[in-house]
């Protein structure tokens, strides 16, 4: 990506279907609405710490975060997060070579909510 495009926003396929929220608008996305709110953090990291109602698919393990995405509908939107963004992003870029086309991430990611 050049420095313009860069700087005049320029978007690639992939971050068309992922928008990386804030904390508040965050919140208000998920807040009395039934998304499906996926932690992409290790078990341990999960069970120290989550947003309430989060699911918990590890990025870490490959073969599980396949096979628990390709079980869900690809059109629902998803909210992902993780300890400080660099894995929710990573999961989102996968979950687009996947297929799906809403994906939220939490910017700052569990740091920044609690």
């Amino acid at each position: 990506m050049s420095f313009l495009s860069s700087l005049f926003g320029t978007k690639s396929q992939a971050s068309d279907k992922i928008t990386i929220l804030d904390k508040r608008e965050y919140a208000n996305a998920i807040t009395g609405n039934k998304v499906l709110l996926v932690d992409v953090r290790t078990s341990g990291e999960f069970n120290s710490g989550h947003i309430k109602k989060a699911i918990n698919i590890d990025l870490f393990n490959a073969a599980n975060f396949q096979k628990s995405f390709e079980k869900l509908d690809k059109e629902k939107p998803v909210y992902l997060y993780c300890r400080s963004g660099a894995r929710s992003q990573k999961a989102a870029k996968k979950l687009v070579g996947m297929g799906f086309s809403k994906i939220y991430d939490l910017k700052g990611g569990y740091m920044r909510w609690s």
